[in-house]
């Protein structure tokens, strides 16, 4: 079975071979990255993976600011995408955990009966208080989330989905595929629990539901980890790649204070993690690719200390440090109940 992942970076350099690694312990067998404007090595690391097979590195093909939707476009018509039997299109941040046979995702795809299509809910992992960054397993350092049915209030939460080549594909989005206007079938199309979505999602009929449902009982059979935080270092960092400029407006920590719930501990993933770090190992046993992923740390941490030494950038890590340990839906709450 041939599964391709796709995913747009900048700036990831450091978070690359995990990802890989990972990936490809739970069956990945090809990737597709798209990168631009990269300026931490990211985009010489991923020129020497594709060098080593597997791996296909390519430009973003976006003339404006639309990178992901510019490289979902493109890569419906690459080789790699069209002989693929299945698709996953993931951030890098993103790690599908499978809770069924071996782990792997034909396993999943077998538990949920070969459906087209697999939607995979998030679960949102908590900082935990990690202020430095750490060149080891992110899966490893952050094993606390939000109470995995509810997030932020809501009972209705973001997936992304594995699409089977048959699909009657209109586009592929970020977050789910949408089906060809006019299409004569509804395809099958499970949650991570092996249900069938439902139906207004399959049909994207409300725009508020177009990329969510809700989440209870919809990942007995995976869930999608999802590390945006990482450590408070490298969130910083995070924050830097992107095009907001913080000298002329208050830094917003919404972003933050929602994925920062620590109430319930997770740690399954952690079942493939003496595997995954056997397979980074033997990444780094390649000299050169050891060298790229060092140069990447390198300048991960380089940027760090260059934002750091910036008011702006300074007052942000305070304001994060002392951030409300509640999201700020459940605080508001609480508030009006006169509870705080």
């Amino acid at each position: 079975m041939r599964i391709t992942a796709v995913t747009c970076v900048k700036n990831e350099g450091p978070f690359l071979l995990e990802w890989i690694a990972y990936n490809r312990l739970i069956g990945v067998t090809d990737f597709l990255f798209y990168s631009n404007d990269c300026t931490d090595g990211t985009d010489a690391l991923l020129d020497a993976l594709a060098a080593r097979g597997g791996v296909m590195h390519l430009p973003n093909p976006a003339k404006g600011r639309a990178y992901q939707m510019e490289a979902l476009k493109d890569c419906a018509h690459q080789s790699i995408v069209q002989q693929a039997d299945w698709l996953w299109i993931a951030d890098v941040d993103e790690f599908l955990n499978i809770h069924v046979g071996d782990h792997t995702i034909p396993a999943l795809i077998e538990a949920c009966q070969n459906p087209q299509a697999i939607s995979l809910s998030f679960q949102f992992f908590a900082n935990g208080g990690v202020e430095s960054f750490s060149d080891r397993p992110v899966i490893d350092q952050f094993t606390n989330c939000h109470n995995p049915d509810i997030w932020c209030g809501e009972t209705a939460i973001e997936v992304k989905t594995l699409t089977r080549r048959d699909f009657p594909l209109g586009y592929y989005g970020a977050h789910r595929p949408f089906i060809r206007k006019g299409a004569d079938i509804r395809p099958r199309w499970c949650d991570g629990g092996g249900r069938q979505v439902p139906q207004k999602f399959l049909v994207a009929a409300n725009p508020r539901r177009i990329r969510k449902f809700p989440a209870k009982g919809a990942r007995q059979l995976a869930t999608l980890n999802h590390y945006a935080l990482r450590a408070l270092d490298s969130y910083l960092v995070k924050n830097d790649r992107g095009d907001v400029n913080r000298e002329n407006r208050a830094f917003d920590d919404t972003y933050w204070r929602e994925r920062n719930d620590p109430a319930w501990e997770d740690r399954s993933i952690l079942r493939l993690l003496p595997a995954l770090q056997a397979a980074l190992d033997e990444m780094k046993s390649d000299p050169d690719i050891a060298r790229l992923h060092a140069d990447c740390v390198a300048r991960h941490k380089a940027r760090r200390d260059e934002l750091l030494a910036q008011p702006a950038y300074q007052a942000m890590r305070a304001q994060l440090q002392k951030a409300s340990p509640l999201p700020p839906q459940e605080e508001d709450m609480l508030l009006r109940l006169g509870l705080m």
